[in-house]
């Protein structure tokens, strides 16, 4: 009898809560029932379309034929438009040389823990925050340390946490801003103190600002304004603010003056020739989505901030539900009274199962600080939002 191959034990441990929801959800839709796909923050799927003038700006570039390899590090007229960019945006002077075009974020937190991450190394990560940290850090066998955010104080980071949880193994600090998945704005107060605990020990921060331009209430602010001592990264995409996700743009660019990350620079940079390059075209198109008219995010914003009100409204009038209300990305992240079932897990699979709203359980985003919670997205036009959060209602009144 012929013996099972077993796959590594890395890969079995990956999982990516956000799409291992859908194995339940297409279970949901073979059976006939009409599907509310709240679970991924894919802006394309609701009624925020790629402006035309990207669109037709990589159709000239595949007819140019720009559609050999690139630069390993990304064509050079994106990075700097992207060095023009950051300068207009956030006041700060980068160079060409700083930046590393990637495919997506996603890529480029893969590729980055690889450099950092030797096993049994820690990684400091917002708990909740985006699940590809953790799964990228356990993948290359080093540790995760979450450490809180505080639900009572509007989803902030407990700074007084982040310094208690360092230790000699701690090889940066990620911060998450505006958060996926609370829809918090950090202060400019916190992340100078998260700032200044790196600097004292010469812990890179790893700073995801993905979301940047998508703030309805309060203000962005970027870790790359604060002092030139602290080493940092900072990460960023096309997927959300330009409306390309499945064009897979992102970028990353290093703040570090002291040249304290140049191993790890070096050690991404052998990553990135190993896998050749981003796609070619598509950086054409990014490129452009930094130049062009930007118009487009005025009304994008304008939506969410709409959205986002009803859901922090019509949410907190649903029995054993209760939500702070979001200040920027596409999500919101509800607590749940679990009376009725051990885990968020559970419930979210019953929600789906029951109605056909797919929501991602709380603990998918962190066990430790992320339990007993939900996410959903902020995305889809008001009246699918009405339907849904009727039926999660008449769910959670059944069961109260």
């Amino acid at each position: 009898m012929q013996k099972k191959i077993k796959a590594s034990r890395r890969s079995m441990g990956m999982n990516y809560a956000i799409r291992e929801i859908t194995v339940p959800a297409a279970a949901a839709a073979a059976r006939g029932t009409k599907m509310y796909n709240f679970n991924i923050g894919d802006p394309n799927k609701w009624d925020f379309e790629t402006p035309e003038y990207f669109k037709e700006t990589l159709r000239q570039a595949v007819d140019r034929t720009d559609n050999g390899y690139g630069d390993s590090q990304g064509n050079l007229d994106l990075r700097q438009a992207i060095v023009d960019r950051e300068y207009e945006k956030n006041g700060v002077s980068i160079k060409a040389e700083d930046v590393y075009v990637t495919a997506g974020v996603s890529e480029c937190i893969n590729v980055m823990m690889g450099a950092f991450v030797e096993p049994g190394d820690e990684i400091l990560v917002p708990g909740p925050g985006y699940p590809n940290y953790a799964q990228y850090i356990n993948f290359y066998e080093g540790k995760t340390v979450p450490y809180r955010m505080i639900e009572e104080e509007d989803w902030a980071p407990d700074v007084d946490m982040i310094r208690s949880r360092i230790t000699n193994r701690t090889k940066a600090i990620v911060v998450i801003n505006p958060n996926n998945p609370t829809g918090a704005v950090y202060r400019e107060k916190d992340l100078r103190e998260i700032g200044n605990i790196a600097a004292e020990y010469d812990i890179p921060v790893i700073s995801d600002e993905i979301y940047d331009k998508i703030v309805f209430d309060g203000e962005f602010y970027s870790m790359s304004r604060l002092p030139d001592d602290i080493p940092r990264v900072i990460l960023n995409g096309f997927s959300k603010v330009n409306l390309m996700p499945g064009w897979r743009e992102g970028y990353c660019y290093f703040m570090d003056r002291n040249g304290l990350m140049d191993e790890i620079r070096e050690g991404m940079m052998k990553q990135f020739r190993a896998r050749i390059c981003a796609n070619v075209p598509c950086q054409e198109a990014a490129r452009v989505s930094l130049q062009g008219p930007q118009d487009y995010i005025v009304d994008m914003n304008r939506k969410l901030k709409e959205r986002a009100e009803f859901s922090y409204k019509r949410l907190n009038e649903i029995p054993g539900i209760s939500t702070n209300k979001p200040h920027g990305a596409l999500y919101i992240f509800p607590k749940i009274e679990l009376t009725n079932w051990k885990t968020d897990k559970d419930f979210v699979y019953d929600v789906i199962d029951k109605t056909g709203v797919v929501l991602v359980h709380g603990s998918g985003f962190c066990e430790e600080f992320g339990q007993g919670h939900f996410r959903s997205i902020l995305l889809p036009p008001m009246p699918v939002l009405e339907e849904a959060y009727d039926l999660l209602e008449k769910f959670m009144v059944k069961h109260q």
